[in-house]
């Protein structure tokens, strides 16, 4: 109790912001050790509780302080695919560490730090196992999308024998982890060496097939021999804000933005990529929201050269959905905050470049739906801002290709799909769905939680069979 929780070592906020290579470095052998030191070892684990795939905490932290990394990275890897990708992009304050016991009286203890070191040290040292693969069962599942829902769920079900053909409609794999986190916070070569241990298990990827388009789910399962699919498509169907001006040349979506210099490689334009993305440098860059997409856009306009980066957000900080050290790191890279304002007007010059944004100010009001103070308007308070670019990052809808070619599954008024909660089962017989197709944009680790419950409803309904937690 008298060890302070060991900080994550970092680049220098100066020298990162003008580079793309990771912000935080990772703990040393002897940090992980120390932090996982402050671990008392609950009888009653309760961090458990707070994970959505249920990784067996205090049992992975025990070995880390026992110095043996490779039996915390297996342990670990019983209930989680992407260890190395989730102890970085996942929201551990809000989840395990929330409930870790620690944090009622001190810092919790860094259960992320220690996840993305153990998987780190694995990969690091070459001695990545394959999990045991139960004897062929001679059913088929296709999993449509590669992101973390459906690489959850694959893994899982090739592990109990089944066939499994993942579906990624882009030409690289990893889903959101490739085109949609930056290489800062998530490196592309981490995400692409766990697929490939996915690969060695078994499992069969098949790129550039857009389900809705290239083949529909009636083929897959009707033509193809397919027993069971789960769709796990994500949300990239970007929302704008409707206000005047957002047609001009240099407005844009954030997600077409990140997938550009992220999975293009626009960042290296033209020395290895083709794909060139809106000239930031020497400009003034202004990102509209204030989640992680938001956070991750604005520090890769300020990497890319931006004079001024702004994050244009009309609640408060308090209010922001952001990860707090997604803000933290911002701010300390030079990001400026324009709180309590709203765009009203996107405003062009007569060759419909975008030259600025006319706002008005804002103040808190009483609680809305969401349990966050309503923003009002401050009468008389506009102002225009220049910029040359403006990115919307407010939220994105559901892809709409697969609710036109199976009309059969049944969609909220959201057009996200309705699934039995239990079994992410949907309306239509044989197909299940999870991640942000059902809940709307949310984390990695809640998609992969749902894909593992997928999972096992479809290994269940595979073999007749009832599979018991401890058993999956």
């Amino acid at each position: 109790m008298a060890i302070p929780r060991q900080p994550m070592p970092a680049q220098d906020p100066t020298e990162r912001s003008r580079n793309f290579q990771e912000v935080n470095l990772g703990y040393t052998p002897e940090l992980a050790m120390k932090e996982a030191l402050r671990c008392i070892q609950c009888k009653d684990p309760v961090c458990i509780k707070g994970c959505p795939v249920n990784i067996k905490i205090d049992q992975f932290i025990l070995k880390v302080a026992e110095g043996d990394f490779l039996g915390a990275a297996k342990k670990i890897k019983e209930d989680n695919v992407l260890p190395a990708v989730c102890g970085r992009v996942c929201p551990q304050e809000d989840q395990c560490e929330k409930e870790c016991i620690i944090g009622r009286k001190h810092e919790p203890v860094a259960i992320g730090n220690l996840e993305r070191f153990v998987a780190d040290w694995e990969r690091e040292h070459g001695t990545m196992e394959l999990p045991p693969i139960k004897a062929a069962t001679g059913k088929k599942a296709a999993v449509i999308g590669s992101g973390p829902a459906g690489l959850s769920c694959a893994n899982d079900l090739v592990r109990h024998g089944h066939e499994v053909v993942v579906f990624e409609a882009l030409h690289e794999l990893g889903g959101v982890l490739m085109y949609g986190v930056p290489e800062f916070r998530l490196p592309k070569d981490i995400v692409s060496k766990e697929i490939e241990g996915m690969k060695n298990m078994g499992v069969e990827f098949r790129t550039d097939v857009v389900v809705g388009r290239s083949v529909t789910i009636d083929e897959l399962m009707q033509e193809e021999g397919f027993d069971a699919v789960f769709i796990g498509v994500g949300a990239g169907l970007p929302w704008f804000m409707g206000i005047p001006g957002e047609s001009l040349v240099g407005v844009l979506a954030a997600n077409e933005f990140l997938t550009r210099v992220n999975l293009m490689k626009a960042y290296d334009f033209p020395a290895k990529s083709d794909t060139p993305v809106f000239n930031c440098k020497g400009k003034n860059v202004a990102v509209f929201g204030g989640g992680n997409t938001a956070m991750d856009a604005v520090r890769t306009a300020k990497r890319l050269g931006a004079d001024h980066a702004y994050i244009v957000y009309r609640r408060s900080e308090a209010e922001m959905p952001a990860r707090v050290e997604e803000i933290h790191h911002a701010k300390e890279e030079g990001i400026e905050f324009l709180l309590l304002m709203n765009p009203l007007e996107f405003l062009g010059n007569d060759r419909h470049w975008l030259t600025g944004v006319k706002c008005i100010k804002m103040e808190l009001g009483e609680p809305d739906d969401s349990g966050r103070r309503r923003p009002v308007p401050i009468e008389g308070s506009e102002f225009v801002l220049p910029i040359d670019m403006a990115i919307i990052s407010i939220g994105n809808g559901s892809n709409p290709l697969i609710k036109q070619t199976t009309p059969e599954i049944e969609t909220s008024k959201r057009d996200t799909i309705i699934v039995d909660i239990n079994t992410m089962a949907t309306s239509k017989d044989g197909v299940y769905a999870g991640g942000d197709i059902v809940t709307g944009g949310a984390t990695v680790i809640l998609a992969m939680g749902a894909g593992r419950t997928a999972a096992k409803a479809i290994h269940e309904k595979l073999m007749g069979t009832t599979a018991g937690y401890d058993e999956w």
